[in-house]
């Protein structure tokens, strides 16, 4: 992803010395001011006997602290307590702007408790200067929270955004405008408003099963104001996990009711300790947002408990939002299929599918996976002088299952020598494949052969040797193209991730006892497009800017579709940059349907007249070719850079 989390976070975390804020300090929302940045946030006490409410509990308060860069706080105070019958259970979350040289503080109230709907309601504190609290007001007569004002008139109107309905489902993401300040708290006003708020809605939810609400004050943007929201898919499922994530939206800037775009999956979701630990696990919600220099940084509640800070490039966000989808697309070659099987050749009369491809004596090599009738997997050949057209196709395989571990142990079941990968070092072809018997789990296998046998057509493989653990299925590997720091890296999928090896001396490591360790790398994107599981494409090709790897990503849906890393040139470990949306996915019929529906699966790719060829498996059936200008797909990742 993206965004890029504070290395120091949490920035806040509850005090044991503060009874105020002992338990939890999160949901901050900062402003600028004369002395730096404020941060309020909520406070959340341990258990005690609160006169006002008239029980014994935890009272949440409104706290204040103070900052030079908006990261380090200091002199912590508790700034809104309850006072008033309207809010005498808690204030929460607040949300806090500039507007007309006073500071407007808008937080829930809780009038009830245990919690009900109609107890919990927006209230708002009015500030001259952050050191005290002139004017307190109840905004809403019905169910709301999470207001915030817009720093600026639009149009000569004060506008506010809210969320409605919260805890009466469904909840609406809603503006709000008025002719003065003083109709903020008019309860005429609302109760007029609140007939039709419907019509005041922003179309944000994707499904009727997720929930909603305001995060971050809005912030404005040359390219519009920019709203940083809490998009919790599946909230009302009964058979899916719910999964907080924040995502964002652009307004226009003289018409806030119109949309010019937004993220279509989470920014990011729980994945640290201290947001998937604490009073509630597994939470990341927006709060807060400032824009410093390039970056925008989203200030967040992490698991209920702390107070953090994340940074995004302010024009990579916007700019994917702004983007259409696809932001890129590889083009499918006209002549698609290339490779699709032959009736008469009994090996390979079933599929031909899920290519490797090298560039060597100006012409693509391609080593196809190919499956008889009975389902076994041996490779083909073919050969491309432009990188799309076939000039040449044997009739024979040139690799066949030759060890046990790939011979076929249940008659009828798929088994033999699968997806290969290939990476050419000094004089030899490495070969990297699937190796399945049918019963066992698959592994990966090794062989190697001489780039002279090669280009000759003499087969002569190396005897094959498995480098990955037994019991454990692991796919998608290959060998770098280069060494990195006098070690080869080694990638394969143990389990749904990407993960890395490296490797100090190749030929033995790959013609001896060894296994691939798992060295967790690249892992999939809950509520992405590559949600379920991820694996390494290809061998990555080197650009000026780092190495380009793709990988094919696999969502809820069952889908397979391929995305794009930008990896350190000098440690590609390192990743720079992956791309927000899929660069090619499922569109054409032999791809659509086949042995395996829904399947852009690449093995290959080279570099051809500034042009990167990609060669891919189409529904498990047949061989495919996309191609992208270099410049255009690095422009793409450079766009996803943190």
């Amino acid at each position: 992803m993206f965004i890029k989390r504070y290395e120091d976070n949490p920035i806040l975390k509850p005090k044991s010395n503060h009874l105020w804020e002992s338990r939890a300090v999160f949901n901050g929302c900062p402003v600028r001011n004369k002395d730096g940045i404020s941060l309020l946030y909520r406070a959340l006490s341990l258990p005690y006997y609160s006169v006002l409410a008239g029980t014994m509990l935890p009272v949440s308060s409104i706290g204040i602290a103070r900052s030079e860069d908006g990261l380090h706080f200091s002199k912590r105070r508790r700034f809104i307590t309850p006072e008033f019958s309207w809010e005498r259970f808690g204030c929460e979350d607040p949300r806090v702007t500039r507007f007309n040289n006073r500071y407007y503080i808008f937080y829930t109230a809780l009038s009830s408790w245990p919690p009900t709907a109609d107890g919990i309601k927006v209230g708002l504190a009015i500030s001259p200067n952050l050191s005290r609290i002139r004017e307190k007001h109840l905004v809403t007569p019905f169910n709301a929270k999470a207001m915030a004002l817009f720093p600026y008139k639009i149009c000569g109107k004060i506008y506010a955004i809210l969320t409605v309905n919260t805890d009466k489902p469904p909840a609406s993401i809603c503006l709000a405008s008025f002719n003065q300040v003083e109709d903020i708290w008019s309860e005429h006003y609302w109760a007029d408003w609140y007939r039709s708020y419907q019509e005041y809605s922003l179309p944000l939810r994707r499904s009727p099963e997720d929930h909603i609400e305001v995060g971050a004050p809005p912030l404005r943007t040359k390219d519009g104001w920019l709203l940083v929201y809490s998009y919790i898919s599946n909230y009302f499922s009964s058979s899916k996990e719910r999964l907080f994530g924040i995502e964002a939206a652009l307004l226009d800037l003289e018409n806030p009711f119109m949309i010019l775009g937004k993220t279509e999956a989470p920014v990011f979701i729980p994945e640290e300790y201290y947001e998937t630990i604490g009073l509630v696990p597994n939470i990341v919600f927006p709060s807060g947002g400032l824009v410093k220099g390039k970056q925008l940084h989203i200030y967040y509640g992490a698991a209920d408990t702390t107070c953090c800070v994340a940074s995004v490039r302010l024009s990579t966000l916007t700019g994917v939002m702004l983007n259409k989808k696809p932001l890129l697309k590889l083009k499918r070659a006209d002549e698609n299929p290339v490779i699709m099987p032959v009736k008469e050749h009994a090996w390979e009369s079933k599929a031909t599918f899920n290519p490797a491809a090298i560039y060597l004596d100006n012409k693509v090599h391609i080593i196809y996976r190919a499956m008889s009738e009975d389902n076994t997997s041996t490779f083909g050949y073919a050969v491309s002088t432009d990188g799309i057209h076939i000039d040449d196709r044997l009739t024979e395989p040139i690799y066949t299952p030759r060890e046990i571990f790939e011979q076929k142990l249940t008659p009828g079941g798929n088994s033999g020598c699968e997806d290969p990968r290939l990476t050419v070092i000094g004089n030899r072809i490495y070969m990297l494949y699937t190796a399945y018997d049918g019963k066992n789990p698959p592994r990966v296998a090794t062989t190697f052969i001489s780039t002279r046998d090669f280009l000759s057509r003499c087969w002569n493989w190396s005897k094959p040797i498995l480098i990955t653990p037994p019991q454990y299925d692991n796919k998608d590997a290959f060998v770098f193209p280069e060494k990195i720091n006098n070690q080869h890296i080694c990638v394969h999928r143990l389990g749904n991730d990407i993960d890395y090896d490296y490797c100090t001396n190749l030929d033995r490591s790959l013609t001896g006892n060894f296994w691939l360790n798992e060295h967790h790398w690249i892992a999939p994107r809950k509520g992405w497009w590559d949600s379920v599981k991820v694996g390494a494409a290809a061998p990555p090709v080197k650009t000026d800017d780092g190495w380009i790897m793709l990988y094919h990503g696999v969502s809820e849906d069952k889908v397979y579709r391929v995305g794009a890393l930008l990896l350190d040139r000098k440690n590609p470990v390192k990743i720079i940059s992956r791309t927000y949306f899929p660069v090619f996915e499922p569109e054409a019929p032999y791809e659509k349907e086949g042995q395996v529906p829904n399947v852009v699966f690449p093995c290959g790719n080279i570099i051809l007249n500034n042009k990167l060829y990609v060669y891919y498996g189409g529904g498990d059936s047949v061989v495919g070719v996309a191609t992208v200008d270099i410049k255009d797909l690095l422009k793409v990742l450079r766009l996803c850079q943190p």
